[in-house]
């Protein structure tokens, strides 16, 4: 008989109107890597939260090793063995490895003093046992995010974790980065018999990874199965309770005049450093160009600048045959430019404005919404906004409610609705789906594919490598603001990883 690591017996977890978890049970064995997936708010990360002892549960009992947890606190789950490696890290940027691996729990001289040779030797032999290469005295602040990652597992295993919980733990690795984590995984559960969970949206991962993976729908745990008997259809139909076929995109029509050109563009980021380098592409009608980079690589000052957001230091930007360089935001817009920002919150609606107000943001000084100077709601405005709201499929309490009582996925509908009904010839888009469940992403992908055969130039950013592979025509990577690699037809993910960390440059800019 398996040996249980963790079981949730009958778990809820409700917070102030919502029921975050309803009457979970659930068993994790030893030495298995489990996969738990499921739609944003299906309540998977409240799940771990209450094994880490984040939450304390509303309702039920949790077993760790066979021992009861009664004080939930993540002193106790590191206690009995749990250990969890959040999405976002939680390193001190000016430290070295070794003192953040050791922090709170130093290796002293005397009574006072911290013993930094003991902390990069107890490093040094945690590297070893685990094959979790890094350099135990290098500031973390420079080291790559794949690197950081190791040092936050590193870091749980010296508190001596047993059960690893893994949050999004690939969400911004390069695919030879991943490569290496699963490599990682695979050998602490074979040799240490350790237990991992991990939380993801990548269903392809799990397939990869993982022994068996559970599947939650609003709160509520759907089904267990071993991964070799499912596929990611059958996930993803669990994960949304009806079929989906996001994969299935049909591309028509060939590309045709360039509507995007970029030449020797150089932009300057908020420390003044130079973000893009020299940097020129150029995007064709009926045309998706993906830019396939690690965060932090001038793909958001690109953006940013294209669209009128950012400075231009040098070079220069083209939309439909004219000169936007040096253009406002607005004029841009005017030359046939809509844009999807990647944080929508910051610069994608007005979470107090109602999803009227905010499909109607770029449109209210139109004649038919426009009567003299002054927005009128009429019904030809609640019309126009009901009709968007149909069309894409936004959820929520209508059309007069407030943006931001939206599901995040419903949020982004909102931003989709407005850019994509402007029928602009060009569109940015940046991340599209992050955050974003398998449902609102199979519709929002639909979309992106529909508006690239209707013959709009797109040019796409991010960060989920698998989103760019499925809808991109041509790939770019982009590393320290530079082009280094152009990809069509048929290619390896080790060559996007290659150029998203600089080990290609190609000579000629990407046409």
């Amino acid at each position: 008989m398996d040996e249980i690591a963790v079981r949730f017996e009958h778990v809820s977890m409700a917070f102030p109107g919502v029921l975050a978890n309803d009457d979970v049970t659930l068993d994790v064995r030893r030495g298995e890597v489990f996969a738990l997936v499921g739609e944003n708010g299906a309540g998977k990360s409240t799940l771990m939260n209450v094994l880490y002892g984040i939450n304390t549960p509303t309702d039920g009992r949790v077993f760790i090793a066979g021992r009861e947890v009664t004080d939930f606190s993540p002193r106790t789950a590191i206690g009995l063995g749990v250990g969890m490696v959040h999405q976002h890290f939680m390193l001190v940027p000016s430290f070295t490895v070794a003192q953040n691996i050791v922090l709170g729990r130093e290796p002293r001289r005397g009574r006072a003093f911290f013993d930094n040779a003991a902390a990069e030797s107890t490093t040094r032999r945690l590297v070893a046992e685990y094959g979790l290469e890094v350099d135990p005295s290098e500031p973390v602040e420079e080291l790559s995010v794949g690197l950081q990652q190791r040092v936050e597992i590193l870091k749980t295993l010296y508190r001596g974790a047993e059960i690893l919980i893994l949050d999004e733990p690939t969400a911004v690795l390069t695919p030879q980065e991943t490569e290496e984590l699963f490599a990682v995984i695979r050998r602490v559960v074979r040799e240490k018999n350790m237990t991992v969970i991990i939380i993801t949206h990548k269903l392809y991962e799990v397939l990869a990874i993982s022994d068996r993976v559970g599947v939650m729908r609003k709160g509520q745990l759907v089904g267990v199965r071993d991964t070799s008997q499912v596929d990611e259809q059958t996930l993803a139909s669990m994960m949304v309770g009806r079929p989906v076929l996001y994969d299935h995109l049909e591309k028509t029509g060939a590309p045709g005049d360039v509507l995007i050109q970029v030449e020797d563009l150089t932009v300057r980021d908020n420390r003044e450093l130079t973000a893009v380098d020299g940097l020129s592409l150029s995007v064709r009608a009926g045309e998706i160009l993906g830019i396939a980079a690690v965060e932090g690589n001038g793909q958001s000052e690109l953006i940013e600048a294209i669209t009128g957001m950012r400075r231009i230091e040098a070079g220069r930007v083209t939309i439909c045959g004219r000169d936007a360089t040096g253009l406002d935001p607005g004029a841009i817009r005017a030359l046939g430019l809509a844009h999807v920002p990647e944080d929508r919150l910051a610069t994608g609606v007005s979470r107090n404005g109602t999803v009227t107000d905010n499909l109607l943001a770029g449109r209210q000084r139109e004649k038919r919404f426009n009567r003299f100077g002054l927005a009128r709601r009429t019904s030809t405005i609640q019309r126009y906004a009901r009709e968007l709201y149909e069309r894409f499929d936004i959820r929520g309490a209508g059309t007069d409610s407030a943006v931001g009582d939206l599901s995040g996925g419903n949020m982004q509908k909102v931003v989709i609705a407005r850019e994509f009904s402007f029928d602009s010839p060009v569109l940015i888009i940046a991340q599209p789906t992050r955050g974003v469940d398998v449902g609102a992403i199979e519709f929002i992908h639909s979309q992106i594919i529909a508006r690239r055969n209707a013959g709009c130039a797109i040019l796409l950013c991010s960060a989920d490598l698998d989103e760019v592979f499925r809808l991109a025509d041509r790939i770019v990577t982009l590393y320290e603001g530079k082009i280094t690699g152009e990809f069509t037809g048929e290619f390896s993910k080790d060559e996007i990883g290659l150029g998203m960390t600089g080990g290609r440059r190609d000579k000629e800019a990407a046409s």
